[in-house]
């Protein structure tokens, strides 16, 4: 039976998870590597390799009604689209209120997580530690959760960019962006159209001499402001809508896509997407139509070579004197402390089932929570994952 129950990470799915664990009368351990919890909220001055970053203007794309764990919400006072600053705060209150601080241990880094000799009866883990003095320890759980998210190890595919070996400007992945802080009077290209391709894009574009965001598929682009000055999240998430969805999908797409293109042509700005709106997760992004009806960002498609201070697209359109490239080009997954034969099982969310049991493990005593990307905030998609894996470690529910 399982009753010990090792947490890696304590960013905001390794918080719900603890808590879980301790609503399902279990023992967690949880092990942060870093000398505080948040993870992916918590700001860094420096990237530190290994952990999540984010940059100074970070402010969170779903409200605090619509990000907060189900039995915890945000204090009123608290702007409905947060800064990362206050999401930190948010996280300190729930870990403080449901006292989840005693069961973390912090800068105590999982070095490896292995099956035990016996685990086909027991589905015990041994899970070996190193605190930052060096000192290791290796201790017996009867299940792990892995709450490490998937913000951790920049994908920057080079190989995909002939001619950068030549670039004699300045090139890094968006991880290791901060603030536009060096970046004045820089002429400056963004490759990549996610979230942080679009928010970089609009921060840096307010002190360089110009910005060109790349992209090669486009994207559907949502503000966070509504109808009447509501939060646009708070609209289109009913169990009504759902079901329409459902119903009538090419209906509402269509109606949805009008809509935006209502608000500004996608087409005309240069951001019509190859893929219809529900296919992707669209961008959320306030400031990027003005820049770009402003001048100051000028998109671009997909880059097709670089030169020594040049960028080609694939259009044939060409930049000069570029200064600087930043690579907003999405993360790979990464368990280092997962044997590779289970780092094959849970190396991406396509190999875990319902997204959060690596397939083909029995028993099932290994969970990943927060390795999911939904349309909204993470927070209670990993509660729900957390509630979910204590009650299958527990046995009761299958």
């Amino acid at each position: 039976m399982v009753k010990t129950v090792a947490v890696i990470g304590a960013g905001p799915s390794g918080l719900t998870s603890i808590k879980a664990c301790l609503d399902e009368g279990l023992k967690p351990t949880c092990f942060e590597s870093s000398q505080d919890i948040g993870g992916l909220w918590r700001f860094k001055e420096e990237p530190e390799p290994g952990r999540a970053n984010i940059y100074q203007s970070v402010v969170i794309n779903s409200s605090k009604e619509m990000m907060a764990f189900s039995d915890f919400p945000p204090p009123a006072h608290f702007p409905n689209n947060m800064h990362h600053s206050e999401v930190m705060l948010y996280l300190r209150l729930y870990a403080q209120t449901f006292r989840l601080l005693q069961h973390i241990r912090l800068q105590t880094a999982v070095v490896s997580v292995r099956q035990t000799p016996d685990f086909a009866t027991t589905g015990q883990w041994e899970v070996e530690t190193e605190k930052r003095d060096g000192q290791r320890q290796t201790r017996i759980f009867d299940a792990v959760m892995v709450c490490t998210g998937h913000y951790t190890t920049p994908h920057l595919p080079l190989k995909d960019f002939p001619g950068i070996e030549s670039f004699e400007g300045k090139y890094f992945h968006s991880w290791e962006y901060r603030s536009s802080e060096g970046l004045q009077g820089k002429r400056v290209v963004v490759i990549g159209i996610g979230n942080s391709g679009g928010d970089i894009a609009v921060d840096v574009s307010r002190v360089a001499e110009k910005v060109f965001l790349s992209t090669r598929s486009g994207a559907w682009v949502v503000g966070r402001v509504g109808l009447g000055g509501i939060p646009q999240d708070l609209f289109g998430n009913s169990r009504m809508d759902v079901m329409k969805r459902r119903l009538f999908p090419t209906w509402i797409n269509w109606m949805t896509e009008k809509k935006l293109n209502q608000t500004f042509d996608h087409t005309l700005y240069g951001l019509r997407p190859k893929h219809s709106f529900f296919s992707q997760v669209a961008v959320v992004n306030d400031d990027l139509p003005a820049r770009i009806i402003a001048g100051r960002v000028q998109m671009k498609p997909n880059v097709k070579s670089f030169s020594i201070s040049a960028v080609l697209f694939d259009d044939g359109s060409v930049v000069d004197k570029v200064d600087v490239v930043v690579f907003a080009t999405g993360y790979d997954y990464n368990f280092p402390f997962l044997p590779e034969s289970l780092q094959n099982k849970c190396g991406c969310r396509h190999h875990l089932y319902r997204h959060v049991f690596a397939q083909g493990i029995a028993p099932p005593t290994l969970a990943v929570v927060g390795l999911i990307d939904g349309n909204g905030a993470v927070n209670l998609l990993s509660e729900m994952q957390a509630r979910w894996s204590t009650r299958v470690f527990k046995g009761t529910v299958g």
